[in-house]
């Protein structure tokens, strides 16, 4: 999955329609986990949070693009490579979902959620996002691996 979408287009709810309750923060954790992560596109330096740092092969928090996506899936790399692109063109909010293949040749799905502002002079603006990662991992070769946290 691959999207993209104009800001200007929707109108968001309010913060207290989305308030979950303890137990709704325990049933998402039952699930995935997340971790945020901030864009500087005068620099194009993106910057993880340290479990997303980790689950992207990555040892420093900072990054480059094309050092966050060397590990996703190949077929999806460009796709994600253009939607960053044209994130950091037009303010507007973007998602999508791949998976990392890890060193150890598991598949791991991960869904990226984020938006882009501040790119009203060329050069400046910045992104902010977060990245989901459900606990388990894809088959791979005939077995069914699960991811531990």
């Amino acid at each position: 999955m691959f999207k993209i979408a104009r800001t200007a287009l929707s109108q968001f709810p309010d913060a207290d329609s989305f308030t979950l309750g303890e137990s709704g923060q325990e049933f998402l954790n039952q699930f995935c986990f997340s971790d945020g992560w901030t864009g500087n596109l005068s620099n194009g330096l993106l910057r993880l949070g340290e479990n997303a740092a980790a689950m992207h092969g990555l040892h420093h928090p900072e990054c480059g693009l094309l050092n966050l996506v060397r590990c996703y899936d190949g077929a999806d790399r460009d796709h994600v490579l253009r939607l960053f692109e044209q994130a950091a063109t037009t303010s507007s909010s973007f998602c999508f979902s791949t998976t990392i293949i890890l060193g150890s040749g598991q598949k791991q799905p991960v869904f990226c959620i984020g938006e882009s502002s501040g790119l009203e002079q060329r050069y400046s603006g910045s992104l902010l996002g977060v990245f989901f990662f459900p606990r388990f991992q894809l088959e791979t070769r005939g077995r069914l691996f699960s991811h531990h946290q």
